[in-house]
C-alpha cells in the first residue's frame, strides 16, 4: 500500500515566550509599536481613501470584514479624540506600548476592571492614578459618535 503525501505543512510549535499575564512577556513583540482599535481604523480608512483617490482600490473580503469590525469596536471615531487619547497614554512612561494600546481599546470604567483585563498593570500604576487616566479617556469618548 502506497504512502500518501501530507496535505498540509507541519505547524511550527509556539515558542511559549509570549504571555500577557502579570509578567508581560511578548517575546519578539516586546517594545514594538502597537495601535488601539481606533488608531487602526483611522489608519486603514486613510489608506483606503488614498487608494480610492488613486483608483487603486482592491477591497478583499478580509479587508471589508476588518473595517466592519473596527467600525463596531473602535471606541473613538474622531481623529482629534484618537490623538488626545494617544497623547494621554504616551505620557505614562511606566506602561508598556502593549498596555497603552489595550487601555485605549478596552476603555475600562474602573481601575479594577483594567487590572483584571490587563494583569500586567498590577504593579506598574496605582489604582488612583489609573482611575484618573481612565476617567480622562472616558471624557473624550463621545457615545453618539
Amino acid at each position: 500500500m502506497a504512502q500518501t503525501a501530507p496535505t498540509s505543512r507541519t505547524r511550527e510549535q509556539p515558542t511559549g515566550d509570549e504571555e500577557a499575564t502579570v509578567d508581560l512577556k511578548l517575546g519578539e513583540f516586546q517594545n514594538v509599536p502597537t495601535l488601539t482599535l481606533s488608531e487602526a481604523r483611522l489608519l486603514i480608512n486613510a489608506v483606503m481613501d488614498h487608494r480610492k483617490s488613486q483608483r487603486k482600490v482592491e477591497e478583499t473580503e478580509t479587508l471589508i470584514k476588518t473595517q466592519d469590525y473596527l467600525d463596531v469596536f473602535a471606541r473613538f471615531k474622531q481623529k482629534e479624540n484618537i490623538e488626545a487619547v494617544e497623547r494621554m497614554l504616551a505620557s505614562h512612561d511606566e506602561l508598556e506600548l502593549f498596555e497603552r494600546s489595550q487601555l485605549g481599546s478596552l476603555c475600562c470604567e474602573s481601575s479594577e476592571e483594567a487590572k483584571t483585563l490587563i494583569p500586567s498593570l498590577m504593579n506598574k500604576i496605582g489604582d488612583n492614578d489609573l482611575q484618573e487616566l481612565l476617567d480622562e479617556i472616558t471624557k473624550l469618548r463621545n457615545f453618539v459618535e
